[in-house]
């Protein structure tokens, strides 16, 4: 019960309630009940850590369940204690790997170094197996902290080894299982060297004038076919007394009717963008009628490079980028031929979408390189770093969480969108159907943003910054490798101690 109240209140280290130091007081916690236990109980712990951890942090899932999935508000909580209960089986085999291998009940120095490589090994996995939901990363507690200056050395998953060795040096204060001066002199210098850590990148002599166009489109109506001309008058209109910003940008599926219908309307769109001198991307799904194919799509009209003196929009021309990280249930649908005919939530509209490549390139505006992400996929950091490059002036992501009501969902999308633009050093422009749009400065970090659930055009003055972060150029690698030979160590000194038994 300790360990399942801890999970729960690791919700409040998130935003919107950013209260970061919970997290580590959590996961002390965790350590706590798993003192002096056998490997069964301590994955027994980190299993209701774990219902906790997850049932109260994706608890958002639930809202576009009960209102778009068509399910009995049974059915609907059984399927999320099924999706709860698998993502708390990560840090189950976490805790019960640690106490099989450290063969001691005693938590130590050893063990903390047996789990944190453990752990961050689940985590990856979490990330990739079944596609991977890498949401809910102890780094992203650590946005608004002090301890943010880190991201851009060693990531939001070096962040989230920081949260378990903070929460060890916790426990080990209150335990006294390890020396006081020793904990209190480690918790100083990481403390210091967080406040005298320079920012690897500068500002620029540089600004990019941006306009956020936030629709405010109701979910039932997104795409409802009697509405789609209406949508696209109504971001057209918003949009007119804004045309001598540098760059606009429209949310993701802004224009809800798949592109190759809407020649005309795009190519107005081109001429008009490029005679303000000006560049629009806009969300737009694309229905490829000769494969059958259809990409959730960002593309990009009006001027590419600043000397343009016209647009250079056509259908399937290649300033476009196709998403890669598709969303299960909502935008592809496994085991389709069993799952569809069962309920209403496997067979939401356009939930049969192709998959983008991984690798892409920037799309060009006005002569600036944005480095693209829609929705969902910015919670994977190994596919966004993978599309920067030296030249990516901004980074955009699009989303629509209008599925998700007024929880806390968008503003941990918002808070994840953050973390990657302080992990690659470059400003964030972020642009949703009803919220949160918004920009952000990963040197001051600071942010400004559009007011939720309501029609709203913003015009930004976006700082453009200059350098290269370690992390944008050398990932996880390191922090892989320090951990791999953490983990070989630990194992050595337990072997050499003769803890291992036949």
């Amino acid at each position: 019960m300790l360990a399942f109240i801890a999970g729960i209140l690791t919700v409040f280290s998130y935003a919107p309630f950013n209260l970061w130091f919970v997290a580590p007081f959590a996961v002390a916690t965790l350590f706590y009940v798993n003192q002096n236990v056998s490997a069964k109980s301590a994955a027994r712990n980190g299993f209701f850590f774990g219902l906790g951890w997850f049932g109260a942090g994706i608890s958002w899932v639930h809202v576009s369940i009960a209102q778009f999935g068509g399910l009995p508000l049974i059915a609907s909580l059984l399927l999320m204690l099924l999706l709860v209960s698998y993502l708390a089986a990560y840090p189950t085999l976490a805790c019960w790997l640690t106490h099989k291998l450290s063969r001691t009940n005693s938590l130590s120095i050893s063990y903390i170094a047996m789990f944190i490589p453990l752990f961050i090994l689940m985590e990856y996995l979490r990330g990739t197996l079944l596609t991977g939901f890498p949401w809910l990363s102890f780094g992203y507690t650590l946005t608004d902290s002090p301890f943010a200056k880190f991201a851009p050395w060693i990531g939001e998953m070096g962040l989230t080894a920081l949260v378990l060795l903070i929460a060890f040096a916790l426990f080990s204060l209150v335990k006294k299982s390890i020396k006081p001066s020793l904990v209190a002199s480690f918790i100083i210098a990481v403390a210091l060297i967080s406040v005298q850590l320079s920012n690897p990148v500068s500002y620029r002599d540089k600004t990019i004038d941006v306009v956020l166009v936030q629709g405010n489109i109701k979910q039932e109506l997104r795409f409802a076919p009697e509405n789609f001309w209406p949508t696209m008058a109504k971001y057209q209109d918003m949009t007119r007394p804004n045309w001598q910003a540098d760059l606009i940008v429209w949310p993701e599926a802004a224009i809800p009717e798949i592109e190759v219908l809407v020649d005309d309307y795009l190519a107005n769109l081109d001429k008009a963008a490029a005679f303000n001198n000006t560049a629009l991307i806009t969300g737009i799904l694309d229905y490829q009628l000769g494969t059958k194919t259809v990409y959730n799509n960002l593309i990009a009209v009006g001027k590419k490079n600043a000397e343009d003196t016209e647009g250079h929009y056509r259908y399937l021309h290649s300033n476009r980028y196709n998403k890669h990280q598709l969303l299960p249930i909502g935008e592809f649908v496994p085991f389709e031929e069993l799952l569809r005919p069962i309920a209403p939530l496997f067979n939401l509209d356009h939930s049969s979408f192709t998959r983008g490549e991984a690798k892409q390139a920037n799309l060009m505006a006005n002569g600036f390189n944005v480095l693209p992400a829609i929705c969902y996929e910015i919670a994977f950091t190994d596919l966004v770093r993978g599309n920067y490059t030296t030249d990516s002036d901004l980074l955009f992501t699009v989303s629509n969480d209008a599925w998700f009501g007024n929880s806390h969902g968008p503003h941990q999308h918002m808070q994840i969108a953050r973390m990657r633009a302080l992990e690659l050093g470059l400003p964030l422009v972020r642009v949703t159907n009803n919220g949160i749009s918004g920009v952000y400065d990963p040197i001051e970090q600071q942010g400004h943003y559009l007011p939720q659930f309501e029609a709203a055009v913003e015009r930004f003055q976006v700082p453009l910054l200059t350098g290269n972060t370690f992390f944008s150029q050398f990932g996880n690698r390191s922090l892989y490798l320090f951990l791999l030979v953490s983990l070989v160590i630990s194992l050595a000194v337990q072997y050499r101690s003769g803890l291992y038994r036949e």
